[in-house]
């Protein structure tokens, strides 16, 4: 029987995608007592890098936004590994750092950074609410456009 989130993803018509493997020496998370740190997840889908280019350049603002929620999906991906399958583990959001590639001049890093933010809040509901860090940066791994990194409270 699927668990209440699994539910509520299924009602909001989201798919995770297979947990991305790390791309270098790294963990995709680490569980330290009741805490789930994941590691920075970048946008892709089926295995292809999606997003590469700078958001204020290549992409537009809503792109920008379109690619930190899929970013977002496999923060939740890799939190769904830690909780063995059981997102119903999961107690809150507690942070989402996002980093956003783009030119000195942008300034709407905040707003990029929404798109993983909503996802989490339409997911969890008040338990998706977070801190959050968004910064702009000269470029990203593999020349993609957003990564975003998570901790998560979790039974």
């Amino acid at each position: 029987m699927a668990g209440r989130i699994e539910s509520r993803l299924s009602e909001l018509a989201i798919q995770l995608p297979t947990p991305a493997t790390p791309a270098a020496m790294y963990v995709p998370f680490v569980t330290v007592g009741n805490l789930v740190f994941i590691a920075g997840q970048i946008p892709s889908w089926a295995g292809e890098r999606k997003y590469i280019g700078r958001v204020g350049v290549e992409f537009s603002l809503d792109e920008g936004k379109a690619a930190a929620r899929l970013v977002g999906l496999h923060v939740l991906a890799q939190l769904k590994a830690a909780c063995e399958g059981d997102l119903d583990r999961v107690v809150r959001c507690v942070r989402l750092g996002g980093f956003v590639a783009c030119p000195a001049e942008f300034v709407d890093h905040p707003a990029v950074i929404n798109g993983a933010s909503e996802l989490m809040i339409q997911v969890f509901g008040d338990a998706g609410k977070h801190a959050r860090a968004a910064v702009g940066s000269s470029s990203l791994p593999f020349g993609v456009a957003v990564e975003i990194d998570a901790i998560f409270e979790i039974r």
